[in-house]
């Protein structure tokens, strides 16, 4: 167990050495790979773990003191001092100024993603009990991604994570996210890119991400949707510009929007046959 706390520790430090899906006992971040992940890397190890380390040693020896200092023993007779007003302005400015000093970048971060800039790829995902449907509305691709089951694992594939149909992305491209839901609340989460939103049935959210490096990165349903809400991975494929183009064309031809509406028309016109 000690071994495992020790390890555990290991992974607060730098961000830079977690790879990009969940680790046993992972403490710290998904390595970044976004310059809107790097900014909340950056925000968390170096703003808001410095401030809250400091807030906490203080307060730790500010109770230290005054329990040594003003214990019964060397204080008989107890003190009948009611306030200070030089006390209660200084612990008054200071939270303020602390605030202030974290709110400006956190500001900076939040309105940078919100803030989506001219998209090079637009991809549509939609929530169902329990996978993803994704859309690419400029190529005229659809398909639907499973989390592939436990016996059916290749070598390789993280259980829980990987999917049969990969959503597949070029590198150092501004990547347009609309997120819908088709039944319940959902939420589209990918740590490694420092993206998540909500999935709305009947609402589109937007979000955006572009990915500095190439790799498969990995992200899971962030909103409690019902019995197989683990089950909802996400999967993303960021490749070279030339591999993304190849994908594409094999893509249209597999996942072509008609040929699967085409299919949908004749399985209802078989169930309608059955029901006769």
């Amino acid at each position: 167990m000690f071994k495992k706390f020790v390890y555990s520790l290991f992974f607060i430090l730098p961000s830079s050495l977690i790879a990009n899906e969940p680790v046993d006992w992972q403490l710290g971040f998904q390595k970044s790979a976004s310059k809107s992940m790097s900014d909340i890397v950056w925000f968390h190890d170096y703003m808001l773990l410095p401030i809250i380390t400091a807030i906490t040693v203080f307060v730790l020896f500010l109770l230290a003191y005054a329990c040594i200092r003003f214990r019964a023993s060397k204080n008989p007779v107890a003190s009948t001092t009611s306030h200070n007003t030089t006390i209660e302005v200084i612990w008054t400015l200071v939270p303020c100024l602390i605030l202030i000093v974290m709110a400006v970048p956190s500001f900076k971060v939040l309105y940078s993603q919100d803030e989506i800039p001219k998209a090079d790829v637009t991809i549509k995902a939609i929530g169902y009990q329990w996978y993803w449907g994704y859309e690419y509305p400029d190529e005229n691709i659809v398909f639907d991604s499973y989390m592939i089951a436990d016996k059916d694992l290749k070598e390789g594939q993280p259980r829980l994570l990987a999917v049969d149909n990969e959503v597949v992305v070029p590198v150092n491209k501004v990547v347009k996210v609309m997120i819908t839901a088709n039944d319940v609340l959902h939420a589209w989460a990918l740590p490694s890119f420092g993206v998540k939103r909500d999935a709305v049935p009947g609402r589109i959210n937007e979000t955006w991400f572009k990915a500095d490096r190439t790799g498969t990165f990995y992200g899971q349903c962030s909103e409690l949707c019902g019995i197989k809400h683990a089950f909802m991975p996400i999967t993303v494929n960021v490749v070279s510009e030339e591999d993304y183009n190849q994908w594409l064309e094999k893509a249209k031809v597999k996942f072509a929007k008609e040929e699967i509406s085409n299919n949908i028309k004749i399985a209802k016109k078989i169930k309608e046959i059955k029901l006769k």
